[in-house]
């Protein structure tokens, strides 16, 4: 008979660094493989297109790969999307320095890497809109795609012509698919 060993976010938050990145998942720990060169540059341009828009209209927060969200509680699911956006009004002014940030972000976007399963990404895609985010950013390198999936449940996937935008979440934010693949 095997036991599985159950973490909480704060022994997460306070292991020792052994080099690896992890999100946990129901309580268990997951290794996160390190990301290949056109991952980050891909996730790179799209960062800096949304910090670009940011420095212009200040509505929030962009993080980067290392921000974990925590997403439910008992037992624990901490994740960390590839760039995360929130929105000013819910970031609250009380937010202790040395934890995860509770609940999802307003917007989570996932590069694809080339070992990720179609479920594996299916199932971060629903993560984040189970545990609260607007919007979910799915980018394709591979693909040269993004597959926008709504709170509402619809997906959209665009192609590298197709313009993508962020509704509520980051109004008048736009840019061509293309743009983030520029390079690659």
């Amino acid at each position: 008979m095997s036991t599985i060993t159950l973490f909480t976010a704060e022994q997460l938050l306070h292991m020792p660094s052994d080099g690896f990145r992890y999100e946990l998942l129901s309580g268990e720990l997951h290794q996160m493989s390190p990301a290949g060169w056109r991952h980050g540059k891909v996730g790179g341009r799209l960062y800096r297109l949304i910090a670009t828009y940011l420095d212009r209209n200040p509505c929030g927060e962009a993080l980067l790969a290392e921000t974990g969200f925590l997403l439910s509680r008992d037992p624990d699911t901490v994740r960390a999307p590839d760039i995360a956006f929130i929105r000013n009004e819910h970031i609250p002014l009380d937010l202790p320095e040395d934890a995860f940030w509770p609940g999802a972000p307003d917007l989570a976007v996932e590069v694809v890497s080339p070992g990720d399963t179609y479920r594996e990404v299916n199932e971060k895609a629903n993560a984040w809109l189970t545990g609260g985010a607007q919007l979910i950013w799915i980018v394709n390198p591979l693909l040269r795609t993004v597959s926008v999936y709504h709170s509402d449940g619809s997906i959209v996937t665009l192609t590298e012509n197709e313009e993508l935008t962020a509704e509520d979440v980051l109004p008048g934010f736009r840019c061509r698919v293309g743009d983030i693949f520029a390079g690659q």
